[in-house]
């Protein structure tokens, strides 16, 4: 996700015998290779245990923060926070930068209350605070401590340090919208607690020193936010201050609250509300209460156990579990809750996409061209529940709006290609999930798909005029015209799942006959999609390593695979099963060369994918992330296992992701190849089978029932197990594995 690109990039402004030792080095596909059991670091010690019974201890706060914007190992923040909370916490090492921590940088300037979705779209409604002591510079460089990091602990329920230049203990414990922050001084001066709102204005801030509480607004944001937006701060202290200063720094309004020199800890009780200061206030006393700081930290520790252990894994090193659980804390921040309770406990929220307080709940913070595919089919299984409420806030926000946004963040925003919320309500039609007005989310669908909006304010598709008149989107007159194509073609085919669900049979058979518009696009000759113009000539010259427009991130190699939902007629296209497998293998295999094309330099995801021996294959970002899956599709389970086991032993760790981990895509990617099984088609109710990464795991299902996945490495042959019955098939539908059963990889 490289934001300065993607003006031009439409993310705007701004992815066993011998012979089978030797297939598995060799990744040649005529190698009759097995799969491989997970390789043991020596420094990793194999776990005989059972269940993990608190896995939030296994989360690795820094996984994917290591990174920068020209190679990224995640793009990550050390977020604390609930599940899909309102409000995520994260240390600031920098201000000057949306790259607002990073590990190397051993000083801290405060604790920042953070919307950010990416640092490739900045942040919104944020505040930073920080205790402190004695006289201080309230700039952020100035101000700023060194920590320990090996010595902090940084869990999602709670971020605990110790401020060295001030010899200060600090906590901060968050809930959905609110935080406890504590600091406990050991230094004989005085302390304080510094609060810094950036774009803020002396005016923007309030106090009450009978009640203790101080009052502010927050107003900075990259966009999508409505006329008015505001993040509304309440603070309220334990004990009375002794002083409250607020003074204008550049930009910044700094305020600083002192307290006596005998004070030695204070508590601030830290509400948000995208509402009001009285909302703010409500959400303090349903949040916070006066809980001790214990029972908070115990509260948001059982919250992550009771989301975390929906998938309980057994076996495997120390180093994998952490891994998988990082993967799922990541998968359960995204996207963040904007609806708040009122006096009454019914959900309101004020629209991003209207400004006015409106009733029901509404969602924010979620790329779809990111998410749709995995993290949706994922919380299909896991949380459909969240899931219907997640669908039904993006329903509200096409009755508010009149338009589905095209990536949220938090009301539209324009960024990268397609209608991929396409692909969100055709999946969850297909699965027949609630919680949603299904009828509604389909006039939205229909009319993006069908009518001009304006994709430059983050609504409707590019260049569907075109698209329309052409049945495809030209070349020379729609940016990354492949891409949106393809796009296009596959939305339309999730469009027709919604049609088929709600009996428009004249509408589902127009949007399947148009799915098929990827066609038009395929050349036989090179055997690659490619960009055309209106006038039916290829746009040259043309070679299948340079990136950019027609493509978006990625060259023809990574988009070459971009029609999902009609596998078997792109593999006839290509010459058949075993001319398909070939051109797979060798993408997985050849050099991972790159031209720069339209982009005019090297982007981070072309960085990311020459810096490891996967070709041209670049799980560093989303477009291939269905393509290891598509050997088995082709009858090559074997190459599958093998390469999806590659992938995860060696671009997966607690410490790094392959590339941005982008609101729980890269993540979920993770979690699905280790069950064993992955959705290459969204809008299909069904799972293409690969192997499970551990030994056992058990996918605790929301209607009781339970999924146990075993692999065993001891077996001549490799086969699939469900409950007793081998399976001949390469996929296992959704509502097999709702209804849970025992599912064994040999």
């Amino acid at each position: 996700m490289d934001k300065t690109l993607k003006s031009t990039s439409r993310r705007s402004f701004l992815k066993c015998s011998s012979l089978a030792a030797v297939g598995a080095a060799t990744g040649r596909p005529d190698d009759a290779s097995t799969t491989a059991a997970p390789a043991q670091d020596d420094a990793q010690k194999p776990i005989d245990t059972a269940q993990p019974i608190d896995p939030v201890s296994l989360v690795s706060l820094l996984q994917g923060t290591n990174s920068t914007p020209n190679f990224s190992r995640g793009n990550t923040l050390p977020i604390a926070a609930r599940p899909f909370g309102m409000a995520h916490w994260t240390l600031q090492s920098n201000d000057d930068s949306p790259w607002m921590f990073h590990p190397a940088e051993r000083r801290i300037q405060g604790v920042r209350c953070t919307h950010q979705l990416s640092p490739w779209l900045s942040d919104y409604g944020h505040a930073t605070f920080l205790p402190f002591c004695g006289e201080i510079d309230p700039t952020a460089a100035a101000r700023a401590s060194s920590y320990r990091l090996e010595e902090a602990m940084l869990a999602p329920h709670s971020l605990r340090l110790n401020l060295a230049r001030y010899g200060i203990d600090v906590e901060l414990i968050p809930t959905e919208r609110c935080a406890l922050l504590a600091a406990t001084f050991s230094k004989a001066d005085a302390g304080g607690i510094l609060f810094d709102i950036p774009e803020g204005e002396i005016s923007n801030i309030q106090w009450d020193a009978t009640s203790r509480t101080v009052f502010f607004t927050s107003t900075a944001n990259a966009g999508g936010t409505p006329q008015g937006f505001a993040t509304f701060y309440v603070l309220h202290f334990s004990i009375p201050w002794k002083s409250v200063n607020v003074k204008q720094v550049g930009t910044h309004t700094i305020g600083l609250v002192r307290f006596d020199v005998d004070v030695k800890s204070i508590e601030v009780r830290i509400a948000t509300s995208f509402i009001s200061f009285l909302q703010a206030q409500r959400n303090l006393d349903n949040e916070l209460k006066t809980y001790p700081s214990d029972a908070l930290r115990q509260q948001g520790k059982d919250d992550w156990n009771k989301h975390l252990l929906r998938i309980e894994v057994q076996g495997g090193s120390l180093e994998q579990q952490k891994t998988f659980y990082s993967c799922l804390y990541r998968a359960l921040l995204f996207p963040r809750i904007w609806h708040e309770p009122d006096a009454t406990g019914a959900l309101q929220h004020r629209s991003p996409y209207t400004g006015a307080v409106t009733q029901g709940a509404m969602y924010a913070d979620h790329g779809y061209w990111d998410v749709y595919r995995a993290w949706y089919p994922l919380m299909s299984i896991l949380f459909p529940e969240r899931l219907g409420e997640i669908l039904q806030a993006w329903v509200n926000s096409y009755k508010e709006g009149g338009w589905l946004p095209q990536f949220p963040c938090p009301g539209y925003r324009a960024c990268m290609t397609g209608s991929l919320i396409d692909s969100v309500f055709g999946d969850a039609a297909a699965k027949g999930i609630k919680g949603f007005d299904l009828a509604t989310a389909y006039e939205g669908l229909k009319k993006h798909a069908t009518q001009p909006g304006n994709p430059d304010a983050g609504y409707g598709r590019r260049g569907v005029e075109e698209y329309l008149r052409y049945n495809y989107c030209p070349a020379d007159r729609v940016p990354q015209s492949a891409a949106e194509t393809v796009d296009a073609a596959y939305g339309d085919f999730c469009i027709a799942q919604v049609a088929k669900v709600l009996g428009h049979k004249a509408d589902y058979s127009m949007f399947m006959k148009r799915s098929e518009n990827w066609r038009h696009l395929f050349d036989s000759e090179s055997r690659f999609l490619r960009g055309k113009n209106a006038n039916g000539t290829w746009l040259e010259p043309f070679h299948p390593t340079t990136w950019g427009d027609p493509y978006v991130e990625g060259s023809a190699w990574q988009h070459r695979w971009d029609v999902p939902h009609d596998f078997p007629a792109l593999m006839e296209s290509l010459g058949g099963t075993t001319q398909t497998i070939t051109a797979l293998e060798q993408m997985m295999t050849m050099s991972p060369e790159f031209d720069v094309g339209t982009y005019k330099r090297e982007i981070h995801e072309m960085s990311e994918m020459a810096a490891v021996p996967f070709g041209q294959y670049a799980q560093s970002n989303q477009p291939v992330h269905h393509v290891l899956y598509l050997f088995a599709a082709a009858g090559r389970p074997d190459r599958t296992r093998y390469w999806t086991q590659k992938v995860m032993r060696e671009l997966y760790s607690t410490e790094n992701f392959p590339g941005d981990e982008d609101t729980g895509s890269m993540a979920a990617w993770f979690i699905f190849s280790s069950l064993g099984f992955y959705p290459t088609c969204p809008g299909k109710p069904e799972y293409v089978l690969g192997v499970s990464f551990f030994p056992r795991a058990v996918v605790e299902l929301p209607n009781g029932n339970k999924l146990i996945i075993e692999r065993s490495d001891s077996a001549e042959e490799s086969t699939v197990i469900f409950n007793g019955k081998r399976l001949t098939e390469a996929t296992l539908s959704h509502s097999t594995i709702l209804a849970g059963g025992h599912l064994r990889f040999t």
